[in-house]
């Protein structure tokens, strides 16, 4: 016998040893995906989603509609009311309110139109009850409120309305914090608050006293350190990763996961391939350069004219396109770091789908049994897993209501 036929079939023999071992632990892992409840507490919504002729009902283009939830095993989500930066202007302030309102309505409507299949949770109480009926948990978040929130009564009204969960900000300063991603297309420098403005401090404290999960992604590093020096509850990064791992302003640092650990509040590590696998270096240049042509230099911002932004954007998003996806893998290396720095009752897992977010092997919704089985295969027990899924979101969530009851 030849040295390589050799080597083929002791190949064959490994692979056959392994096959049955392989078979039970898929097997393993549908069956804990099926027993937990996976809450995927941060993803976007077109203005387009439900509409006649594409009903939510159906397996659509887009990353989330229930017949992907159904298929993926996905039994609650935290749906986000999200507004992207422009300007402060009175003009820009209600245009940012309109978009808000559609979107909450279209997350409202998600359960009146389709009340067999979705309920709207206010509590972790209401998101069991709901999983429970075989329903999809429908919990209402804010990304950006710094775009249509300007007072502590748009606060208490969102409240009113159902959103439990509350970001700051997104891409570009704001009237109540500082981001981590100056809009350097708007010429903005790495500050313009100083971290919270006094209105992001009282909005703090009102969150706070209505029991709101404050969510400290998007955050610039001073405006994350501000709300957790001010916060009396539990907070929340619905939708974050790890600087160590990948150098990004967007991503935590470790004395931020240590901080959210003292805190008591958890990270969610977010589906973002961008923030998942270290930009190509070849991809670095072309961006620079592409800035450079534009006059952002080193950081440095440069205001543009509509007609420019659009050809930036354009540009700029074909470069990101040469990019490679982040696999499966990649996220879960960051749950693995972030588990290891600050222990498993403190971080869990969301996708940002249709905004950006998806990685190979979970690109939507309907693949969320993949993510199960990346961790079984990695070691996690089923408990572990239902942490990392729900339990973790659902208890911080549950300590922010209960400060707000002590006043």
């Amino acid at each position: 016998m030849t040295v390589a036929r050799s080597v083929r079939l002791i190949a064959a023999t490994l692979m056959a040893l392994a096959a049955p071992a392989a078979h039970a632990q898929a097997t393993a892992a549908e069956t804990i995906h099926d027993r937990i409840l996976p809450f995927d507490p941060h993803l976007d919504l077109d203005t387009n989603f439900d509409v006649p002729g594409a009903p939510a009902t159906a397996d659509g283009p887009t990353q989330f509609d229930l017949a992907k939830t159904k298929r993926g095993g996905i039994k609650a989500v935290g749906l986000a009311v999200f507004v992207p930066q422009e300007d402060e202007s009175p003009a820009f302030l209600a245009k940012a309110r309109g978009i808000a309102e559609a979107k909450h309505r279209i997350i409202f409507g998600l359960a009146a139109h389709y009340p067999g299949q979705a309920e709207r949770a206010l509590t972790p109480d209401d998101v069991r009850r709901i999983a429970a009926a075989g329903k999809l948990a429908i919990v209402e978040t804010v990304v950006n409120g710094g775009a249509f929130v300007d007072s502590l009564d748009d606060i208490d009204r969102w409240q009113q309305a159902g959103v439990r969960i509350f970001g700051l900000v997104h891409a570009g300063h704001n009237r109540l914090a500082d981001s981590s991603r100056p809009a350097i297309t708007r010429g903005e420098g790495p500050s313009r608050n100083g971290g919270l403005s006094s209105l992001g401090r009282q909005v703090v404290e009102r969150l706070n006293r209505l029991g709101v999960l404050i969510d400290v992604s998007q955050l610039s590093d001073a405006a994350f350190d501000d709300v957790l020096r001010l916060t009396r509850a539990p907070v929340i990064a619905s939708h974050s990763d790890v600087r160590a791992l990948v150098d990004n302003g967007r991503n935590l640092t470790d004395a931020q996961l240590d901080a959210i650990k003292a805190n008591g509040g958890v990270v969610a590590i977010n589906a973002f391939s961008a923030y998942l696998h270290p930009q190509d270096p070849a991809v670095t240049a072309k961006v620079k350069a592409l800035q450079a042509q534009y006059g952002i230099v080193d950081g440095k911002g440069a205001r543009l004219t509509p007609e420019q932004l659009t050809a930036y954007n354009q540009a700029f998003h074909d470069l990101l396109g040469e990019q490679p996806k982040a696999s499966l893998a990649e996220l879960a290396d960051a749950i693995d770091y972030a588990v290891k720095r600050i222990g498993i009752d403190h971080v869990a897992i969301s996708s940002d789908f249709n905004h950006g977010g998806g990685v190979i092997g979970w690109a939507n919704e309907g693949e969320a049994g993949n993510v199960t089985a990346e961790l079984v295969r990695r070691g996690y027990n089923e408990a572990d897993i239902a942490k990392l899924w729900s339990g973790n979101v659902l208890r911080v969530w549950a300590q922010a209501i209960a400060v707000a009851q002590r006043k």
